[in-house]
């Protein structure tokens, strides 16, 4: 699958050019103004990467929950990834499964 022009770069992707950003200032080959600019590219790249990485530990401890039958339990937090992994589960689940979940989700009060 192609990914779009206008989605934000992966964790990958901005951590390659954090390194970049790195390697031009420690070089000291830039003058100061772009040197100032890469700076805030990096510094806007680090609270991206950070984000990601929140997310990322959000979805883990969702997926890491377990009821006593040992299913495991999802819970709606506010992220859109978190609601796509949701939607992708419940894509796997039987139809069985998702009939009973449904008919219980409304009984539910």
């Amino acid at each position: 699958m192609a990914k779009n022009t206008n989605d934000p770069p992966s964790f990958e992707q901005t951590l390659g050019r954090l390194e970049e950003i790195v390697r031009l200032l420690e070089d000291g080959k830039i003058g100061l103004d772009e040197a100032l600019g890469r700076y805030e590219e990096g510094v806007g790249l680090l609270r991206q990467a950070h984000d990601l990485l929140q997310r990322a530990e959000r979805r883990i401890a969702i997926l890491s929950g377990f009821d006593s039958a040992g299913n495991p339990v999802l819970q709606n937090v506010d992220d859109a990834a978190t609601f796509s992994l949701e939607k992708e589960v419940a894509s796997l689940e039987s139809p069985a499964k998702r009939r009973s979940r449904r008919s219980a989700e409304s009984e539910a009060p």
